[in-house]
């Protein structure tokens, strides 16, 4: 069964936003140029279950998994488009208590240690920490790790090439997620080549501090 670690072992779990399922292709091609072979597409548009399909369908070497799921009903669309992994910004336990029971590797947002403890309830042992910047970044993931040493966190929001060192140097991160690497805007623009080459900029800079 596909783990978080299997899923995050570049590094970088790129949170990608797609108005149109035709660019969902040529960004995954873009990103295993780049060496990432994990792709989180959000639900926060209509093109998201279409652009999982397409990824799953044409791009089997990536692991397309589904972002911004905040119900059961996503959760079920999302895997039945082909999603291999489920990313949510909050902790709700239905949908963890489905993903769990379907057998789906599930990684639910976390700010307090109230929502840690559900997690760790329900069987998480990974956590996305969201907003990372905008609730204390590292230092605040390093408090939260104190009275909860055996999660490990992959936190998201805020964070780009220049402060993703930071978080690699810290051995609770499993990876981080992030857009820099893969924005709007590139994707608009159909700029491919600089969507793979900031992509191997995120995974050189990953291998340099794990090896």
């Amino acid at each position: 069964m596909l783990t978080i670690d299997q899923v995050a072992a570049c590094g970088v779990v790129p949170v990608v936003v797609l108005e149109d399922a035709e660019q969902a292709v040529p960004t995954a091609r873009a990103l295993l140029k780049g060496g990432i072979n994990a792709m989180e597409i959000t639900f926060r548009t209509a093109a998201a279950k279409d652009s999982i399909a397409k990824v799953a369908k044409e791009v089997p070497e990536m692991i397309v998994g589904a972002g911004t799921v905040i119900n059961v009903e996503q959760l079920h669309d999302a895997i039945e488009a082909g999603a291999k992994f489920i990313v949510s910004p909050g902790s709700d336990a239905d949908v963890i208590a489905e993903a769990m029971k379907l057998g789906v590797p599930m990684t639910p947002g976390v700010v307090t240690p109230s929502e840690i403890m559900l997690g760790l309830k329900l069987g998480v042992k990974v956590f996305k920490f969201f907003p990372a910047e905008s609730y204390g970044g590292l230092k605040t993931i390093k408090a939260l790790c104190g009275p909860f040493p055996q999660i490990r966190i992959i936190p998201t929001g805020g964070i780009s090439q220049a402060n993703a060192a930071d978080y690699f140097k810290n051995p609770k991160i499993v990876a981080v997620g992030g857009s820099w690497m893969c924005t709007k805007d590139l994707i608009a623009a159909g700029d491919f080549e600089a969507i793979a080459e900031k992509s191997k900029a995120a995974t050189d800079l990953f291998k340099s501090i794990r090896g």
